[in-house]
């Protein structure tokens, strides 16, 4: 049978395991001396401890302290603080291994077990040990404290367990001036053993070594392992303890042994590669699971929840025994769900829960055969209940109509199926995975028809409406028409575990391990959500938006993918029922809880989504909604000007104004702020719509005289030109004052200017080029010699302005809702910058209030006149209206409206009256929406030109430590996922982003994943160019290409799992060329009398797994020079390899007869560093083998290994990982996402 996986590590063997009582965290110290500090929710390593030498057998949390304890090989117990980060101190004592450490629940104690027959207890505060236990005779293999008693347990390879009482060490501890009394005898306890623990009980029973002894946490029990293969029971009273029973089934030494948390269950594993559980009160084995190749030694529970964890010698696994998701069904305002065997219906509206009928419970306890599903038929009050009973089974239940009571048992019609559900009025279907066929059953359990699954892999069936099934294969999920037996649509998705339907039936929900999809009735429309840690349950809220929790939040995810946190959680949730802010759940005992929760936020996003603004004003107004999380997302989406409604700070006030484009309130901020860096990006923003008395105010803020000039040339506005000639004169700025007279086309003045900064031949040439003879003449007069003229002059002169206006043509738009809220606010707070520019404001509210009235006099008077007469207009109609009230024919009263209203109503007409044109808001841009699906893969990222997310997600994935590799190739993935079109002249040109998975079919298709440069069939190819290299002896080139692969693969996306595999299996060939290539350029490197070191390299080259032909090739290299400097013995091996590959008659030939030259004299002259017997793998830094079970430290993206010495540098194979450092794996495909 297979245990519930929670979480699982490959690492050196797993000694000893301990669990944070409150935090999802678990400790593992490591043979290698490593301690490692998991979160095991989110499955990432959180620190590492790596004080101690040699293995480190035990650790264990402090019950409230931010402190563990580890005790290993070296004799030393260290108490770290995981805050710190750091070794607080070492007690010392132990003469030999410690085997086990732990903490006192109460006390300020820490007990240990060593191999010197002894067991000590520390005061870990004064850091003394203040009592030695002797007494067994052999090494003490465990001890621990009772969880509330004052007694101690031990077990022996002496064949024995111990209990030992130490209730004189406690009332010595407590009472005053105790540690003083402690310390006199310590000499003599240390020798001795102290008088304050005595043995209470020695319980012989086992034949051999005793590893591993538990208490029981209530219960006067005891558990016992041992090396006779048995797990023994024991009970105890205050005067004598005894052997209960002898639990049989180990193959081999039980390593470890203990009793369950929350069930009467006794668990342990053993070096037979087995975990066993047992039923305490059957005294019988009832599950065992196995692994093919790890040997466990350590098992540990959580002491609150029902969680294990298992230490092997590849490393540990987080587990439970049993499902403890509750089985319930929801309709309408009831919930059937199923607790403590009974069926229980819970009423919503009325809060009250009633237990109906009693189901049968099959299978023991922790055997995983509880319900797993429920599904409820209303039309004929009928319940199926799933379970992995006998490999999957199902009970129908018909629910009496009339109040049963809790203890009634209706018959259950019983059958064989890993799922059923209800898909009519009287039939449910049933996945016969067996014959791999969908039953159709009617409710007295017959068949009546069978059919094929949509897919061949079809391992899970939901319910999808009336006659329809939505069917989970390997990868996807298919809608089926059981009726037509037709396949409907087809879905991409992870292993979906639950599907999760809304009220109407028009959107469904698909939850997996990791992910949601939100799709509509049809499978189309589909968004993902994903999450680090796992999803638990779903249900869908009144307004359609989807509310799910996961191990600690509960969150919600909007229609089109967003997604938020509602609230985090302490214990996780299943949701059965969300209305309004009330939701309605069931925990993991069963019980049905009841949250309220601020759905505010995603109500807001909801109303943005729909684009019902009215509702989006009334929540600005009534609800504290803030924050740099709700701006961004404004932002985010194209509503910064909604985003204006809840910033206060100016200076973000001011940057949302100019990205939305509201110049008014842009002006406001910056009158506020005041500093030149605002200014100049107010005049950029104000110059881009065209407002140039805005631009004049911003250049005259920041002093800014050579942009405040060249304006009023563009704009044609002489006379304030010559004022800043004037302006210029008196700063005495030389060049303001020529750039003014060249805008001007003063050429007096220019001369003038020429004249009294000296630059006489540029006067007289300024003078002769425009006919102004006599100043020439003049001015030649002071000059030795005159200048050539140049034949032919363009002269400098401006063009004289036509048509002068207050600012640039603007089209005349209807201002948006916000827009109009915005202004409305404005005039009510008051004209403080109209006060202070008064032309500016002046001309900024002209533009704004630009409407039809204003417009009949500009040159459209006439053609809005459509002829329809005088009694068209509004008086006509007020008329008419008038006389039909005098005869009372209707009663049209007068509405007392609220002011408010009035008034926005009055704005939003008034701005809409404008025109019918609205100009759009604009979206977010195409690499926007590739990362609002939340991948993972790096390359996509980068391609989206989000370089800091990309580096990130290498880093976290790869351990990359240097980019500067990578640049190249993460630009080009940039560039190629753009297409640049040309326009017309002067205009920029337009950006086109290219999606990989665009159809030109469809109508319209919104941006999903961006186009990519790297593929797997360049990487073939390249590879190919360096087999080619490599054969040619072009060395350093293919090492080029080689080194090139590697930069690509990160940055290269896949979309099957074969594919992964090809990949991966292109980073091994990448790896061992690499080593095998650096190799033999290292040695072609040293000098001629290093001959001892040559063949060392030679040697290694061979030792690369490498083609065939590569290899022939490096096995005669190292043959002829092995031969030449009379190392026989090594080149005869040589020799067998290169006759054991199918080599051509010729090599064959001479390697034969090399191998007699050398069996006749098989002696090596020169002893190398080199055992051809003993497998190595090379480090590619100091060239030096790493045999088998020597230390080594990983490369996280090729694997390659290292000298421990290397920890901690970049790796030559690329050049950008860095050697041991923590990464969770190379990830180029959503398939392995899933």
């Amino acid at each position: 049978m297979s245990l519930l996986l929670k979480f699982e590590t490959k690492s050196n063997r797993v000694k000893g395991l301990a669990f944070h009582p409150k935090r999802p965290w678990v400790l593992a110290s490591l043979h290698n001396g490593v301690i490692q500090l998991w979160d095991y929710r989110m499955g990432s390593l959180i620190d590492r401890f790596d004080e101690h030498e040699g293995p480190v057998r035990g650790v264990n949390f402090h019950r409230s302290q931010p402190l563990f304890v580890s005790g290993g090989d070296d004799y030393r117990i260290k108490i770290w603080n995981y805050k710190l980060r750091r070794c607080l101190f070492t007690l010392l004592g132990h003469l030999d291994y410690i085997r086990t450490v732990q903490f006192h629940n109460e006390y300020p104690w820490i007990v240990s077990a060593s191999d010197d027959q002894t067991i000590r207890i520390w005061n870990w505060q004064s850091r003394t040990c203040i009592s030695v236990l002797t007494g067994h005779n052999h090494y003490v293999m465990c001890a621990s404290f009772h969880p509330k008693e004052d007694l101690v347990v031990s077990a022996s390879l002496d064949q024995t367990v111990r209990v030992w009482d130490i209730g004189g060490l406690r009332k010595k501890t407590v009472s005053p001036g105790g540690e003083d009394m402690l310390r006199i005898p310590q000499m003599n306890s240390d020798l001795f053993g102290g008088g304050d623990a005595v043995v209470k009980y020695v319980l012989e029973g086992h034949d051999r070594g005793v590893n591993w002894a538990s208490f029981h946490p209530s219960l006067p029990l005891i558990v016992s392992g041992a090396d006779d293969r048995q797990v023994k029971l024991w009970r105890y009273n205050e005067s004598k303890a005894w052997e209960v029973d002898t639990l049989r089934g180990h193959t081999n030494n039980v390593s470890c042994v203990l009793f369950h948390a929350r069930q009467d269950l006794i668990i342990s594993n053993s070096e037979d590669k087995s975990i066993r559980v047992w039923d305490m009160s059957k005294r019988s084995g009832v599950q065992t699971f196995r692994r093919e190749h790890d040997r466990f030694w350590i098992l540990q529970a959580h002491p609150e929840i029902n969680l294990l964890a298992a230490g092997h010698d590849g490393g540990m696994i987080v587990f439970k025994l049993e499902r403890e998701r509750p089985a319930y069904s929801t309709h309408g305002n009831l919930l059937y769900y199923i607790k403590d065997r009974y069926l229980r219906i819970f009423d919503f509206a009325t809060q009250r829960d009633t237990p109906s009928i009693s189901i049968r419970r099959t299978g023991g306890a922790g055997t995983n055969t509880g319900p797993k599903t429920l599904h409820y038929n209303p039309a004929e009050n009928a319940l199926l209940i799933t379970s992995d009973a006998e490999g999957g089974s199902f009970e129908l239940y018909i629910l009496p109509k009339e109040a049963a009571r809790g203890d009634t048992t209706p018959e259950a019609k019983r059958g064989l199926g890993v799922y059923a559900v209800f898909i009519a009025r009287n039939r449910f279907a049933v996945l016969d995975k067996a014959s791999s066929t969908i039953q159709i059953r009617n409710l007295q359990n017959e068949i009546t028809k069978k059919c094929a699954p949509p897919c061949a892999t079809t391992d899970a069936i939901f319910y999808a409406g009336t006659g329809m099934l939505l069917c989970r294969s390997e990868d996807k999920v298919t809608l089926f028409d059981i009726q037509q037996r037709s396949t409907l649509a087809e879905l991409s998705t992870p292993s979906i575990k639950y599907v999760v339907w809304n009220s109407d039936m028009s959107m469904v929900a698909l939850l997996s391990k990791h992910a949601i999809m939100v799709a509509d009735k049809r499978l189309q429309n589909a968004q993902t959500v994903h999450e680090t840690i796992r999803v638990k349950s779903a249900a869908w809220d009144d307004s359609g938006v989807l509310v799910y929790t996961t191990l600690n939040h509960i969150k919600y995810c909007l229609p089109n993918g967003d997604s938020g946190i509602i609230r985090t959680l302490d214990a996780p949730l299943y949701l059965t029922r969300v209305t309004g802010n009330i939701i309605h759940a069931l925990d993991r005992d069963g019980k049905n809880r009841q949250l309220q929760v601020d759905v505010t936020e995603y109500m807001f996003k909801l109303a943005l989504l729909q684009r019902k603004y009215d509702q989006v004003i009334q929540m600005i107004k009534s609800s504290s909604l803030c924050g740099s999380a709700i701006i961004s997302y404004l932002q985010q989406k194209g509503f910064p000007e909604v985003a204006l409604h809840f910033v206060r700070d100016e200076r973000t006030r001011f940057n949302l104004a100019v990205q939305c484009g509201n110049i008014e309130v842009a002006l406001q901020s910056a009158q506020e702020l005041d500093d030149k860096d605002t200014w100049y990006k107010l005049g950029v923003e104000a110059l881009r719509q065209g407002n140039y008395q805005i631009v004049e105010f911003s250049y005259q803020k920041t002093k800014s005289f050579e942009r405040l000039s060249f304006l009023y040339l563009i704009t044609g506005n002489l006379e304030k030109l010559r004022k800043m000639l004037k302006l210029s004169e008196m700063r005495g700025d030389v060049m303001g004052r020529f750039h003014n007279a060249l805008y001007l086309g003063d050429v007096r003045e220019q001369l003038r200017i020429l004249e009294e900064s000296g630059q006489l031949p540029l006067a007289y040439v300024c003078a002769a080029s425009h006919g102004l003879d006599e100043e020439a003449e003049r001015i030649g007069q002071n000059l030795t010699e005159l200048p050539d003229l140049p034949s032919k002059t363009g002269l400098l002169m401006p063009p004289t302005p036509i048509l002068k206006e207050d600012n640039w043509p603007l089209l005349t738009v209807s201002k948006g809702f916000f827009e109009t809220l915005a202004a409305k606010g404005k005039t009510e707070a008051g004209g403080t910058a109209a006060a202070n520019i008064k032309a500016v404001g002046t001309a900024a509210a002209a533009a704004a209030s630009l409407d039809e009235t204003a417009m009949e006099g500009a040159g459209w008077g006439d053609d809005l006149d459509l002829g329809l007469g005088a009694g068209a207009g509004p008086t006509a109609d007020a008329e008419e209206e008038g006389e039909a009230g005098e005869e009372g024919g209707w009663d049209m009263e007068d509405l007392e409206l609220p002011a408010d209203v009035v008034a926005e109503a009055a704005a939003a007409a008034a701005s809409s009256a404008s025109g019918p044109f609205v100009a759009p808001a604009p979206g977010p841009s195409a690499c926007q929406k590739w990362l609002e699906k939340r991948t993972q893969m790096a390359a996509e990222h980068a391609a989206a030109g989000s370089f800091s997310s990309a580096m990130s997600l290498l880093h976290r994935q790869l351990g990359v430590a240097s980019f500067e590799p990578l640049r190249t190739y993460m630009l080009d993935l940039y560039t190629a996922a753009q297409a640049v079109l040309p326009c017309v002249a002067g205009a920029p040109c337009l950006v086109s982003h290219l999606d990989r998975s665009h159809n030109h079919e469809a109508a319209s298709q919104a941006p999903s994943k961006p186009s990519l440069l790297y593929s797997l069939a360049q990487l073939e190819e390249q590879l190919k160019v360096a087999y080619k290299l490599v054969t040619e002896g072009k060395f350093s080139e293919a090492l080029k290409v080689f080194t090139r692969m590697l930069h690509i693969i990160p940055l290269t996306v896949v979309e099957g799992r074969k594919e992964v595999d090809d990949v991966k299996e292109l980073l091994a060939i990448c790896k061992e060329y690499h080593i095998a290539l650096r190799c033999e350029m290292k040695r072609k490197e040293l000098r001629e009398d290093d001959a001892a070191r040559a063949m060392e390299l030679a040697a290694y080259f061979t030792h690369c797994n490498l083609q065939p032909v590569h290899l022939a090739l490096s096995l005669r290299s190292a043959m002829s020079i092995f031969f030449k400097a009379k190392n026989l013995a090594t080149c005869a091996h040589f020799c067998r390899r290169l006759l054991e590959l199918n080599l051509g008659a010729k090599v064959v030939e001479q390697a034969r007869q090399v191998l007699t030259a050398c069996e006749k004299s098989p002696t090596d002259a020169t002893r190398i560093n080199y055992d051809p017997r003993n497998p190595f793998d090379i480090c590619c830094i100091t060239f030096t083998p790493i045999y088998k079970g020597s230390k080594f430290v990983e490369d996280p993206y090729t694997g390659a290994r290292f000298q421990p010495d290397c920890n901690g540098q970049i790796s030559p194979l690329g050049d950008f990982v860095r050697i041991g450092a923590d990464a969770s794996g190379l990830l180029i495909s959503p398939t392995q996402v899933r």
